[in-house]
C-alpha cells in the first residue's frame, strides 16, 4: 500500500468515525434482542457476519418471531435491502474500475453509513485516483463493521446484563436520521422520502411488516415520477 493509500484510509476512518455513536449501540442492541428471540451466540453472530445490515436483521428478527413463512422474511429483508443495490450503482462511476475480487468484497461489507460518507467524498473530489479511493473507502468500513461485528457478539454474550433503563433502542431512529437528512438535496428525494414515510403508517396494519415493501416501491415510484416531470419541465422551458 503507497502513503497516499494510507493516507485516503486513516482519513475515510477518520470521516466515518462519529458513526461509531451509534453503530455500536446498534449493534449492541441487535445482539441483546436476538438472543431474547431465542437465537444462539453463533446464530447471532453469523448473522451479523452474513448480512451485515441492521435494517434487514431487524425485520427478520420480527417475522421470525412472528412465525412468518420463510418466503416473507426473505422477501421482506430484500426489499429493506434493495436500496444496496442502487448505492452499488452510484458507486459505479468511482469504483467501477476496481478488480472483480475486490469489488466483490467492497459489495459485500458496503452498509449505509461507508456508502453516504464515501460517494459525498467521492463526488467532491472527482481527481481522487482510484487507488486512494479504494483506500478511503475500506477506512470508512474498518470503523463501521468491525464495530458491528464485535459489539454485536457482545450484545448476545452481556445483553442480559443490561438494565432496560439503559436499552441502547435510542440508536436505530437517530443512526438512520443521520444518514438520510443529508441526502434529501432534491425535490425527488423529499417527495420519495415523504411517501414513504405517509405510506409505512398507512400501511403499517398488514401483516408481516409487508406494508414495508408497499411503501417502499411508492416511494421509487413517486421519486422517479417527479424526476420525470422535472426533466420535462426544463425540456419544455428550453425549447
Amino acid at each position: 500500500m503507497s502513503s497516499a493509500q494510507k493516507r485516503a484510509l486513516w482519513r475515510g476512518m477518520r470521516d466515518c468515525s462519529p458513526f461509531m455513536l451509534v453503530v455500536i449501540p446498534f449493534s449492541t442492541l441487535f445482539g441483546v434482542v436476538a438472543r431474547d428471540a431465542g437465537l444462539d451466540i453463533l446464530q447471532v453472530v453469523a448473522m451479523s457476519a452474513i448480512v451485515i445490515a441492521g435494517s434487514a436483521q431487524f425485520t427478520a428478527l420480527a417475522l421470525l418471531q412472528d412465525q412468518a413463512p420463510v418466503f416473507i422474511v426473505l422477501l421482506a429483508s430484500l426489499a429493506v435491502n434493495m436500496r444496496m443495490a442502487m448505492y452499488s450503482a452510484a458507486l459505479v462511476p468511482h469504483l467501477g474500475q476496481a478488480p472483480l475480487k475486490l469489488r466483490a468484497l467492497m459489495a459485500y461489507v458496503m452498509v449505509d453509513q461507508t456508502f453516504a460518507v464515501s460517494v459525498r467524498t467521492f463526488e467532491a473530489e472527482p481527481s481522487m485516483p482510484l487507488p486512494e479511493k479504494i483506500g478511503y473507502y475500506f477506512g470508512c468500513i474498518i470503523v463501521v463493521c468491525m464495530p458491528w461485528y464485535l459489539c454485536t457478539y457482545l450484545g448476545a454474550v452481556l445483553g442480559q446484563a443490561i438494565p432496560a433503563a439503559l436499552s441502547p433502542d435510542f440508536a436505530v431512529p437517530i443512526c438512520f436520521l443521520a444518514l438520510v437528512a443529508p441526502m434529501l438535496r432534491s425535490l425527488p428525494h423529499l417527495v420519495a422520502a415523504g411517501v414513504s414515510v405517509a405510506a409505512a403508517v398507512s400501511f403499517a396494519w398488514v401483516p408481516w411488516n409487508f406494508g414495508l415493501i408497499i411503501s417502499a416501491l411508492l416511494a421509487m415510484i413517486a421519486g422517479a415520477q417527479t424526476e420525470f416531470w422535472q426533466r420535462r419541465r426544463l425540456v419544455k422551458e428550453a425549447a
